[in-house]
């Protein structure tokens, strides 16, 4: 049974790729910080199933900044392959707190691949890099090839985190893919990122619940897909025979206002009186024109994204009426 090591287990990307992983057959081991909260809803289905947990998936106390326990936990599980997702991830946080986002996202980095140079069995590594890398890109599509040019500590973060994989694949033999991931949500995205905000929004309002919502830059765009799609990618990415830098998009352009149009219209509202411009949700320094070019992944890894744009946000407004509704006690 193949073993797999997952940071960042509990998030939107880890919850998708522990199931895919359990579906080929693998032993899944995550790390989780130790809190006094105990809900991990991404993966409580798994959890309190007992013919999985304690079986094919363990979890384990650590975290990116106690090197000691991320240490023990990575030589107790002995995988095969590791999926670093863990970090500080929304865009917007990153200029409040820059300091902490480059010392979880880029330094986090750094130190898993001193560990993984320790390993006594080698083990592949996949690192999410992030669209953020290239700023405001002078073309677009942009490729695996386009210059790194970041706007935010964010995307700063990431591309020091992507160089180290890039050096530490050259200079020491390590099988280590960056996947440049473009946007992708899906019903299990956090509350505070623009498509879920959205989403629940429009379902709040369709039954009652609120009364309007607040948004930022209607007219920002951005390429956004699936994450079940998407963790197919890192998965795809450690089976081949060399390891390699991967654009992982749609190479479609969408704006927020068609978010908003989609989801009010997946409830049957006419979202104009219901949403307004705060200029609060403005961000200092906006990215441009990133939209990928997954041709190399479609060549090289056979990687199509099978859900689109309009499916997506469906599915998340669909989700939100559905869990809202529960939570008032309404009929679904």
């Amino acid at each position: 049974m193949r073993r797999a090591f997952i940071t960042g287990i509990t998030g939107q990307d880890g919850s998708y790729l522990t199931e895919l992983l359990l579906d080929k057959g693998y032993e899944v081991h995550g790390i989780v910080r130790r809190t006094s909260a105990l809900a991990r809803s991404r993966l409580d289905h798994l959890y309190h199933d007992a013919a999985i947990y304690g079986h094919r998936l363990f979890l384990h106390y650590a975290d990116l900044d106690d090197p000691t326990t991320l240490r023990r936990a990575l030589l107790k599980a002995a995988p095969a392959e590791v999926y670093h997702l863990a970090g500080q991830s929304h865009v917007g946080l990153s200029f409040d707190i820059p300091e902490s986002t480059c010392e979880l996202t880029a330094m986090g980095t750094l130190r898993l691949l001193e560990m993984m140079r320790d390993l006594p069995q080698p083990a592949r590594l996949f690192h999410p890099a992030s669209s953020e890398v290239f700023g405001r890109p002078a073309a677009a599509p942009q490729a695996e090839a386009t210059p790194f040019a970041p706007v935010n500590p964010y995307g700063c973060a990431k591309a020091f985190a992507a160089h180290m994989v890039r050096v530490y694949r050259a200079t020491f033999g390590l099988f280590a893919c960056n996947g440049i991931m473009y946007n992708h949500e899906s019903p299990r995205r956090g509350e505070n990122f623009v498509t879920r905000k959205i989403c629940r929004g429009a379902a709040a309002i369709k039954l009652g619940l609120e009364t309007g919502l607040a948004l930022g830059d209607l007219e920002a765009q951005r390429d956004w897909g699936h994450a079940r799609d998407y963790v197919r990618a890192m998965w795809l990415m450690l089976q081949g025979e060399r390891p390699d830098d991967y654009v992982i998009a749609t190479g479609q352009l969408h704006a927020v206002q068609d978010v908003v149009q989609v989801a009010f219209g997946a409830v049957q509202l006419d979202w104009r009186p219901y949403v307004r411009r705060d200029e609060r949700f403005l961000r200092p320094a906006e990215p441009h024109n990133l939209v990928g070019n997954p041709v190399k992944a479609r060549r090289q890894l056979g990687w199509e994204p099978t859900v689109s744009f309009e499916q997506m946000i469906q599915e998340m407004t669909g989700a939100e009426l559905a869990g809202l509704s529960s939570l008032a006690g309404l009929p679904r």
